[in-house]
């Protein structure tokens, strides 16, 4: 009686084993279709990001206007050491670093992880600021680099100072602010206003102009006067109806 017992016994517990065992197998495939699923979902532009050439100059209007304060606290670490997945702004908490995000969003030619959806392995930039065809290959050293195109130290003279250290963790993260552009454009730039510096491609000055207003609207950033007229210009070169960078027509 004994064994006829333990048969139906092991032949259970045999069973569970082996549905475990598959269970634990699945377990990284269904991690992978999870995460695919949720950057698939995740938007990389916010609404109505950048703004027309009409609103922008309604909202350019509407900034404060006032000279940059506590320029001499300015420390990068103030926005965060590092990029970060974990706030609130537009790519946020979608499980992928802030620069992938940014990488996925603007190039073309785009080929990605297999495993991982998040990883660029390749693509092409045409880089706004210059109109420069740029290659990218994960395993090799790029020529792209992530700008916030109203740079941190802008921020912080803007009002940023004021904010606290999650709210600027978020600046540094929002895909918003955020450009893949050309990495000595981008150090030419440094943290230059727009008075003091524009993209050496025109064609972009627009553009410029109604994703940096929008930013500094979105945050409740002020503008020196310099950087107001300047701005103003900017906003004057677009035509009656822009099409934003990366659209097709």
């Amino acid at each position: 009686m004994g064994r006829r017992r333990r048969a139906p016994f092991i032949a259970a517990t045999t069973a569970t084993l082996l549905l475990l065992a598959g269970c634990h197998h699945d377990e990284p495939d269904r991690a992978r279709a999870s995460a695919a699923a949720l950057v698939g979902r995740a938007p990389l532009t916010g609404p109505g990001f950048p703004p027309a050439a009409a609103a922008a100059k309604e909202r350019l209007a509407g900034l404060k206007v006032e000279w940059g304060r506590n320029w001499q606290t300015y420390k990068r670490e103030e926005f965060g050491r590092y990029w970060s997945d974990e706030t609130d702004a537009i790519g946020g908490r979608n499980g992928c670093d802030t620069r992938d995000d940014v990488l996925r969003r603007d190039l073309k030619e785009l080929r990605e992880g297999d495993r991982n959806p998040c990883v660029v392995l390749s693509g092409v930039l045409d880089d706004p600021y210059t109109g420069t065809r740029l290659p990218y290959s994960y395993r090799r050293a790029s020529q792209i680099q992530t700008d916030h195109v109203v740079a941190l130290g802008a921020a912080w003279r803007g009002g940023a100072y004021a904010w606290t250290p999650g709210r600027r963790l978020e600046y540094a993260n929002d895909l918003d602010v955020l450009l893949a552009v050309d990495k000595q454009t981008n150090q030419d730039k440094g943290s230059r206003t727009a008075d003091k510096w524009k993209p050496p491609r025109r064609e972009f000055w627009c553009e410029y102009g109604r994703r940096y207003t929008g930013i500094k609207a979105k945050y409740g950033l002020s503008v020196t006067p310099p950087e107001k007229t300047a701005l103003e210009e900017l906003l004057a070169t677009c035509p009656a109806q822009a099409v934003p960078f990366g659209s097709s027509v």
